[in-house]
């Protein structure tokens, strides 16, 4: 079995990693455009770790305007095997405070527009999303955040909203009646991505505040989430080093890692020979079988 390359996208607050060693920025070009940033790419013992800021180092780069394709693309160019991504969320349920962390296991996807497939017109691929995330990552995860002082909450819906606009209150409470526990702007498309890339992937909801369901409360403001942003992030930064140093030495293969393998539809002389260059890094390894 072949070593772990772990990919960390970081989210709102997370814009490094400390313990990072022989680290270095490394640029990656991407025939999808431009990546959100520069990659820091080094090591923790004997697990590679390529870091991406997801909205730029600065924060340069709203929700809307991520490019996914991308970001997705480039971590699979520098050999990354598993994502690890961090966001901060609003929580839709009252037990699940700001500071405290979901581990999540379910998306509802309601963003608009935003490009959410490398696949298309010339090369079509259906991949499951039924389980969107790696349930031995997730677990790593939770283990991991538990360990960096978290209050840990195993399992949750994530609802991805559009934004970056906050939602309206109506909005907070129909999410909640469809039984969703965390609200962000950043995890679709980007766990869909992951999945046509072949990359187990899992979420880590940082809790930023309560969104704006809750009677007698002020909604949430920027002012709200920065201020809760340094303390979530300091416990994410200990979540990522425990899990980097808890990983066992060899990496054990993952069903996802072979996913392409049933969901490529088109036959072969009819691929867009201008797709198939694209896909050379998230399908190469489907394609050329």
């Amino acid at each position: 079995m072949a070593g772990w390359t772990i990919g960390i996208i970081g989210g709102s607050g997370l814009y490094d990693v400390d313990g990072i060693e022989d680290g270095e920025w490394v640029a990656c070009e991407s025939p999808w455009g431009a990546p959100s940033d520069d990659c820091f790419v080094g090591w923790v013992g004997p697990v590679r770790v390529v870091f991406l800021p997801r909205h730029g180092r600065g924060h340069r780069i709203g929700p809307s305007e991520l490019n996914a394709r991308a970001n997705i693309d480039v971590l699979k160019r520098l050999g990354v095997t598993d994502i690890l991504a961090v966001s901060s969320v609003g929580s839709l349920v009252e037990d699940r405070p700001p500071g405290s962390f979901t581990i999540a296991d379910q998306f509802i996807d309601r963003t608009k527009g935003r490009a959410s497939s490398f696949f298309g017109s010339g090369m079509v691929a259906h991949v499951s999303m039924a389980d969107p995330v790696c349930p031995r990552l997730s677990a790593l995860a939770a283990d991991a955040a538990r360990a960096g002082g978290a209050q840990t909450h195993v399992g949750g819906t994530y609802l991805a909203m559009e934004g970056p606009q906050f939602s309206t209150r109506a909005e907070s409470h129909l999410y909640r009646s469809w039984g969703c526990h965390i609200i962000g702007m950043t995890a679709m498309p980007e766990a869909k991505l992951a999945r046509e890339a072949e990359l187990p992937y899992a979420l880590v909801g940082m809790v930023t505040d309560y969104d704006c369901w809750r009677e007698g409360e002020e909604a949430v403001d920027v002012a709200q989430v920065i201020a809760q942003l340094s303390a979530n992030a300091a416990k994410a930064r200990a979540m990522v080093m425990h899990l980097l140093r808890a990983l066992p030495a060899e990496r054990p293969a993952s069903p996802i890692d072979a996913c392409l393998d049933t969901a490529l539809i088109t036959a072969p002389h009819a691929r867009d020979p201008n797709l198939l260059a694209k896909l050379d890094a998230v399908a190469g390894r489907a394609l050329g079988k």
